[in-house]
């Protein structure tokens, strides 16, 4: 139930009128002059009956006078009332037409989006992005179609029958716009904090570098990074809930690189990396939980080169490493929780060389360590929880084992 009392609610559009209802104003301005007449009239007369010599009534025409002057107020206050109503079915005019105006918008860009010319596409995608800073109140709207289009089935094989020539050039430009408009929270324009969804979506390039993912929701779960480079280097995970669950690591390169995650939920559990290059070398982890359980390492380079992890919960639990080269070399453990209980290293590379070992917890508790190299070599161990507690070393493994006590050979 609305509350009569209220305000009118902001309407979607720009110019909207916030003035109080007119049934409400009119009684209570009438009240509000009526009060203060009251009071002028009978001050009027105590004052004219106090200058008045003996006990003599006051005069007519003071009372008279007295009278006008309060009809005048009156008269003048319904003015003004009937002025207030005019500006606010003036200002409700200007707001349906405003509204008017920014639907036309967005169905004209919304049409230019499906078009099958690149060029017409491009322009709305300017059209649509142009339209989410004017309009604020659809501005998630917008967003969803800009979104919804990277969804879009995406033929990326120039000799397939439906690849559309210009189609890349379109989605990066989606991705630079999003990217541009996730630089700096404090703007008016701003997307940051709001929802962003690549479900399944097909990436051979784009630029997210530098972003800012401080709220909201950001999809990435499912999504096909299958070429072309994808950078993320420079973003800050600071808030709210990003996931690449399930994503597919199949070719190109994407880069994490000096990212920082501070306080946001990042997941990339069950993805799979099966090709290409992805790096999160120099990124730091201090306050956000990240998780890669169940993933997949099983080809191409995954880099973790110089990571500092300084207070996150980072999970790599339950994942298998079969075939790829995946580096942790110089990176440093201070405090936090970085997890690789209960994994499979059966192929590949695992390098955790010249890493410091300085706090916070890294066990390794009931892993299998059956095949391809794992190694510590020249890492420094000081303090922290490095646990091994049953670890399971096969003969076909080779590890070196630094500043660790090796743990014997289980024979299969």
């Amino acid at each position: 139930m609305t509350n009569p009392l209220q305000r009118r609610p902001n309407q979607d559009g720009r110019h909207t009128p916030n003035l109080w209802p007119v049934w409400l104003v009119a009684p209570g301005a009438l009240f509000l002059v009526g009060a203060a007449a009251f009071g002028l009239y009978h001050g009027a007369e105590l004052l004219l009956s106090s200058e008045a010599t003996g006990k003599k009534p006051v005069g007519v025409q003071d009372v008279i006078k007295t009278t006008v002057t309060v009809l005048t107020l009156i008269g003048a206050v319904l003015a003004a009332l009937y002025a207030y109503r005019k500006q606010l079915l003036k200002e409700g005019t200007s707001h349906r037409a405003d509204a008017t105006q920014l639907t036309e918008r967005y169905a004209k860009a919304a049409e230019q989006l499906g078009h099958d010319q690149a060029a017409v596409r491009l322009t709305g995608v300017y059209a649509m992005a142009r339209l989410a800073d004017d309009w604020p109140e659809q501005r998630q709207v917008c967003i969803d179609v800009l979104c919804a289009y990277l969804r879009m089935p995406y033929e990326t094989d120039i000799t397939a029958p439906a690849f559309r020539h210009g189609e890349r050039e379109v989605r990066l430009t989606i991705i630079r716009t999003i990217r541009d408009h996730l630089q700096d929270p404090s703007t008016g324009t701003t997307w940051c904090g709001l929802d962003l969804d690549f479900t399944g979506a097909t990436f051979d390039g784009g630029d997210f570098s530098g972003s800012a993912f401080s709220g909201g929701q950001v999809s990435f779960s499912s999504t096909t990074f299958s070429s072309g480079v994808v950078d993320f280097s420079g973003s800050v995970f600071s808030g709210g809930w990003v996931s690449f669950g399930r994503a597919a690591f199949s070719g190109g390169v994407v880069d994490f690189a000096s990212a920082a995650f501070s306080g946001a939920e990042v997941d990339f559990s069950g993805s799979a990396f099966s090709g290409g290059q992805v790096y999160f070398g120099s990124s730091e982890f201090s306050g956000a939980e990240v998780s890669f359980g169940g993933s997949v390492f099983s080809g191409g380079q995954v880099s973790f080169g110089r990571a500092a992890f300084s207070g996150a919960e980072v999970d790599f639990s339950r994942s298998g490493f079969s075939g790829a080269e995946v580096d942790f070399s110089r990176s440093t453990y201070t405090r936090g929780k970085v997890d690789f209980s209960n994994g499979t290293f059966f192929g590949g590379q695992v390098d955790f060389s010249s890493s410091t070992f300085s706090g916070g917890q890294v066990p390794f508790n009931n892993s299998r360590f059956s095949g391809g190299r794992v190694s510590f070599s020249r890492s420094m161990y000081t303090s922290g929880a490095v646990d091994f507690e049953d670890l399971q070393v096969l003969s076909t493994a080779t590890v070196h084992w630094g500043p660790f006590p090796p743990i014997p050979v289980n024979h299969p």
